[in-house]
């Protein structure tokens, strides 16, 4: 299996970061970098994953390596990508061989080329959090699982159930494909410089081929965006184009309900029942 990690860095520990290795590399506001320091949240960190010898690691957003140089320990060799050219440079001389890093941007990174299954960790800087959880998202047949820190919010919004406030199109469309489970939380003071949130780690494992898929992929996406694009709008406005009040009404939807009452499994019918039914017309509003 291989594995995959996100933005840390070991300012003390790391003779070959800096000339002087008490100095803590400057983060780069333009990667939104808060660095993991705290030793206790990266051993758990690394207990939760349980990486093992075989595993390929790839590590994504590395930063300066404190998660890296934990994971190296358990799995003896890993990949990296990493867009910092400086902490590029810096992971190499620290380590060598044993980290094969690719510098470069993780939204159009070829993953393909690493192998499969997959296993994914990071902590994910919140200006980027969503692009990479959708790019991942469309890896789930090529990965084995994900262990991820993001921001308490972004948890919050993938956990989400019918109802919630924060239920939305990254809710339906992550647990559609995952099941994820929130492990523990994380506080501001573990990271330098410390951001102003508090952080949760969570793990992400692909529901697999046994779960329920849509029969057209593309016509369930479309669905889910449209139907979150405007979120005060009823689904026969949101909807317009796409689905009319009968297919609606067929698939036992209230045309007057709003997206983020509907589980996925009423997304899932409704995205079959147009694929089945595509002569259906939609309605097109005046």
């Amino acid at each position: 299996t291989s594995i995959i990690a996100w933005k840390n860095v070991d300012p003390l520990g790391a003779p070959a970061l800096t000339a002087n290795p008490l100095i803590t590399p400057r983060p780069r506001r333009r990667f939104s970098q808060n660095f993991l320091t705290d030793a206790r949240v990266i051993a758990d960190i690394v207990r939760a994953i349980a990486p093992r010898e075989g595993d390929r690691l790839v590590e994504v957003g590395p930063g300066y390596g404190a998660l890296t140089a934990a994971l190296l320990e358990k799995a003896g060799s890993i990949d990296a990508v990493e867009i910092d050219r400086d902490a590029v440079a810096a992971l190499r001389q620290r380590f060598g061989d044993s980290l094969r890093v690719h510098e470069g941007d993780v939204l159009k990174f070829d993953f393909s080329a690493l192998g499969a299954p997959l296993r994914v960790v990071g902590n994910l800087p919140y200006h980027i959090s969503t692009p990479v959880l959708f790019r991942i998202d469309a890896l789930s047949a090529s990965v084995a699982d994900c262990h991820f820190m993001l921001q308490k919010e972004v948890v919050e919004r993938m956990v989400a159930m019918p109802g919630d406030s924060a239920y939305g199109r990254l809710s339906v469309m992550l647990q559609y494909q995952w099941r994820i489970e929130r492990l523990f939380d994380v506080p501001p003071g573990a990271f330098r410089p410390q951001p102003k949130v508090w952080s949760t780690v969570l793990r992400m494992t692909p529901r697999g081929a046994g779960a329920p898929r849509a029969k057209d992929e593309a016509t369930f996406g479309r669905l889910v965006a449209a139907a979150f694009s405007q979120r005060r709008k009823t689904l026969r406005n949101a909807l317009r184009g796409l689905a009319s009040e009968p297919a609606l009404s067929a698939c036992g939807i209230d045309p007057g309900a709003r997206g983020e009452t509907l589980s996925v499994a009423d997304y899932l019918r409704l995205a079959d029942w147009l694929t089945l039914h595509p002569s259906q017309p939609a309605d097109r509003g005046g």
